[in-house]
C-alpha cells in the first residue's frame, strides 16, 4: 500500500516552501538495515547520500529530525555520535506511533505539523500517518534525490541560519524548563530586544519569505513576492520590519507588515511574524509600536487585514487584546475582514520585559516603551 501523498513527489518543488523539516526514519532510511539487529552492537553507518541530502536541505533553510519506532538506546548511539548529532534536531525515538512522534516534533520546534515531511521506506508507516495527519507529506527514499533538487536555494540570510537558530531555541526551551522562577521572571532573564523601523531593499526577499513560510502568526494570509512589495512602497506603502535578539543568540528580521498609511487610518494590508517567537510577547511589541507609529503620524484609527484560520488562533486573540474590532461595514465582507483600533483611546503598554528600540535612533527605546507606560 502506497501512501496518497507519495503522488505529489513529482509536484514538490510547487509545495515545498511550506515544508520546514523534513523527517527521516531510522532502519532502511537513515542507514541499510535495522539497528537492533546489527552484530556489532552498534547502529549501521549512514547512507552517504541521505546525509549529503541532509547538509543539501540545511543549506537551504530545511531542518532535518529523526522518527523511528525503536528502542531508546538507538537515540543514545545517535545523540553520541557528533556528525549525526549535529545534523538532527529533536529527535524522536520510540515505540510510539509515527504520527505520534511527528506531533510532539512539531510541538517541540514550535511549527505547525503541516510544516513537516517524513522520508520513510515502510509504506506501513507513510500510510499511518496520512491517515492521521493528513496534511504532512510523506516520500519513498528514491524520491529524496528528485526532492533536494527540487527545493529552491535559500533566498535570505535568515534561511541560511535556520538550522543554527532553531538548535538556539531548543536551548531556550532547555533553559525555561530548568528556570526556577516564573514564566515573566524568565522572560526578563532572557534580555529580548526587539528592535523595529523601516526594511531596506535588502530585507525584502526576507519579507515575502515570512509571509509565504508563517502561518499561526500571520493577519492576512497575503503572500506578495519580493518584487510586489517593492512596488508597494514605490507607490507610498510603508514596509516596517522587527529584529529580535536575547541572550541566547539573534532571531534576525522575525516581523514585517506591509502598511497603506493613509491620513484617516492606517492600514496593515500584511502583518507576519515568525511562528519562533510566539509565546513571548512579541507580536504585541510589534502591533503596540505599529499603533504608536500612526498615531504620531496623525493618523485617528488603525485598521489591519485579517483572515480568520484554524492557525492564528493566537494573532485573532492578540488583536481582540489590543482593541481592534470589526471595522464599520466589516461584518458581511468577504475574508479578509478589516478589523480597526481607534487611536484616541490610551494604547496599552509594551510587555514589560521586552525592550523596544528603533533603527536609527541610537539604542533610545521606543514611545511607551517598557518603563514609560502605555498612551
Amino acid at each position: 500500500m502506497t501512501s496518497p501523498t507519495d503522488e505529489v513527489s513529482e509536484a514538490l518543488p510547487a509545495v515545498f516552501g511550506h515544508v520546514k523539516c523534513v523527517v527521516w526514519d531510522l532502519d532502511d532510511t537513515l542507514w541499510d538495515g535495522v539497528a537492533l539487529e546489527s552484530a556489532s552492537g552498534r547502529p549501521p553507518p549512514p547512507r552517504a547520500w541521505v546525509l549529503e541530502a541532509v547538509d543539501a536541505l540545511a543549506e537551504r533553510g530545511v531542518l532535518s529530525s529523526v522518527a523511528s519506532r525503536t528502542a531508546p538506546s538507538v537515540l543514545e548511539a545517535l545523540r553520541a555520535d557528533r556528525e549525526l548529532a549535529r545534523r538532527f534536531v529533536a529527535p524522536q525515538v520510540g515505540w510510539q506511533d509515527k504520527s505520534e512522534s511527528l506531533r510532539r516534533l512539531a510541538t517541540e520546534l514550535g511549527i505547525g505539523v503541516d510544516s513537516l515531511l517524513l522520508v520513510d521506506d515502510s509504506a506501513y508507516e507513510r500510510a499511518e500517518v496520512a491517515a492521521m495527519l493528513p496534511g504532512v507529506l510523506t516520500l519513498e527514499p528514491t524520491a529524496v534525490p528528485a526532492l533536494v533538487a527540487g527545493v529552491a536555494p535559500a533566498a535570505t540570510p535568515e534561511a541560511v541560519a535556520r538550522v543554527g537558530r532553531y538548535r538556539e531555541e531548543l536551548e531556550r526551551v532547555r533553559a525555561g524548563r530548568e528556570f526556577g522562577g516564573s514564566r515573566e521572571d524568565f522572560l526578563r532573564s532572557c534580555g529580548m530586544r526587539l528592535t523595529v523601523g523601516a526594511a531596506t531593499a535588502g530585507e525584502l526577499a526576507r519579507c515575502a519569505e515570512l509571509a509565504v513560510r508563517t502561518h499561526r502568526l500571520n493577519a492576512s494570509g497575503l503572500t506578495p513576492h519580493a518584487g510586489a512589495l517593492a512596488t508597494a512602497t514605490e507607490r507610498g506603502a510603508l514596509l516596517l520590519v522587527a529584529e529580535l535578539e536575547d541572550v541566547f543568540g539573534g532571531y534576525g528580521l522575525i516581523g514585517a507588515a506591509l502598511v497603506d498609511p493613509a491620513p484617516e487610518a492606517w492600514r496593515a494590508e500584511l502583518l507576519a511574524l515568525s511562528c519562533r517567537v510566539a509565546g513571548r510577547g512579541v507580536s504585541q511589541g510589534f502591533l503596540r509600536w505599529l499603533m504608536g507609529r500612526a498615531r504620531a503620524a496623525g493618523a485617528p484609527e488603525f485598521r489591519v487585514d485579517f483572515r480568520s484560520t484554524s492557525a492564528n488562533l493566537e494573532l485573532r486573540l492578540l488583536f481582540r487584546q489590543m482593541g481592534l474590532r470589526l471595522a464599520d461595514g466589516a461584518r458581511s465582507a468577504e475574508p479578509p475582514v478589516t478589523l480597526a483600533r481607534s487611536l484616541r483611546r490610551p494604547l496599552p503598554g509594551y510587555p514589560a520585559w521586552l525592550r523596544v528600540t528603533e533603527r536609527g535612533a541610537g539604542g533610545a527605546e521606543a514611545e511607551g516603551g517598557p518603563g514609560r507606560g502605555g498612551g
